[in-house]
């Protein structure tokens, strides 16, 4: 799973941190500045709880499809 963090539309309301602080962090402001990154594994209904939380709707999921082993 992969989340993109859009930093202009973080308001600082850091409640994607106050419920996920395994996966959010935030920089010195209380902004949430990650950008893109991949949830670490075991921690995707974090992911989702924290940015379902983010009031200005600057977090988004994006699944990623894995290849099928043959």
């Amino acid at each position: 799973m992969k989340i993109i963090v859009d930093r202009k539309r973080c308001c600082g309301h850091a409640l994607c941190n106050f419920t996920a602080p395994e996966v959010y962090l935030l920089d010195e402001q209380g902004y949430n500045s990650m950008g893109e990154f991949i949830v670490t594994e075991g921690h995707e209904d974090a992911a989702m709880t924290g940015a379902l939380a983010c009031p200005e709707n600057a977090i988004r999921i994006c699944d990623q499809t894995r290849e099928e082993k043959d």
